[in-house]
């Protein structure tokens, strides 16, 4: 019975090894696309890294160029020329608006660019928003400042504890002393608030002649 067996299994084998040169063949390049494709792939990640990269120093480059000029006018001409693609464009708005003695309108506008491009990061919006209220400052009602700010204090925000901050300040133009100091006290004792912040929030609670807390104050 051995022989019989053997030959069974032989034959077995070799519809099997045909199945499969036949399958092979018939789907064989599926395999070979896989392979190209992901050399392919492989290949265009490099090249778009490298172009990102060089994108990024090029740009970096012309903003350091136009920066160089003389006169605030100068300078946000020479910003202007500058090539970018959306998320460079909202850097180079935000570097427009950190001039705004030389123009307080053009800088709002600038600002406003950036808080209305809905395809930018939050980043770069909630900045934006930040630094529009404090260059606005009091041409703008405290209600309208306010507003914009408490849309980025919230958990999960970027900016939040400057936000909070510049909240509090609020409070202080309103009168509202008391209010000021419990939430500049809040703020103090804040994870996310950084040295700086808390250094110049307990400034800011002495001014008022608030107590700061043991934990902090030294």
């Amino acid at each position: 019975m051995s022989n019989p067996d053997s030959f069974i299994e032989e034959v077995t084998e070799e519809v099997r090894r045909d199945r499969l040169f036949r399958l092979f063949r018939k789907y064989g390049w599926i395999g070979v696309v896989v392979i190209i494709g992901l050399v392919a792939g492989t290949a265009w990640t490099e090249w778009s890294k490298s172009r990102d990269e060089a994108r990024a120093e090029a740009f970096g480059d012309a903003l350091i160029d136009a920066l160089d000029h003389g006169t605030p006018d100068e300078r946000r001409e020479a910003l202007a020329a500058v090539p970018s693609d959306a998320e460079q464009t909202a850097i180079l708005n935000l570097i427009l608006a950190s001039d705004p003695a030389g123009d307080k309108a053009a800088t709002l506008a600038a600002l406003d660019k950036v808080t209305a491009d809905a395809s930018l990061s939050p980043a770069y919006r909630d900045l934006a928003v930040l630094r529009r209220v404090l260059v606005a400052g009091a041409d703008q009602p405290i209600a309208d400042r306010r507003a914009a700010l408490d849309g980025i204090a919230v958990a999960g925000r970027p900016y939040r504890v400057l936000a909070t901050e510049q909240l509090a300040y609020l409070l202080i133009e309103e009168g509202k002393t008391d209010e000021a100091i419990t939430a500049l006290t809040a703020l103090l004792q804040d994870q996310e608030a950084s040295g700086s912040l808390r250094s110049r929030v307990a400034q800011v609670i002495t001014a008022l002649d608030g107590s700061l807390p043991e934990a902090s104050g030294g």
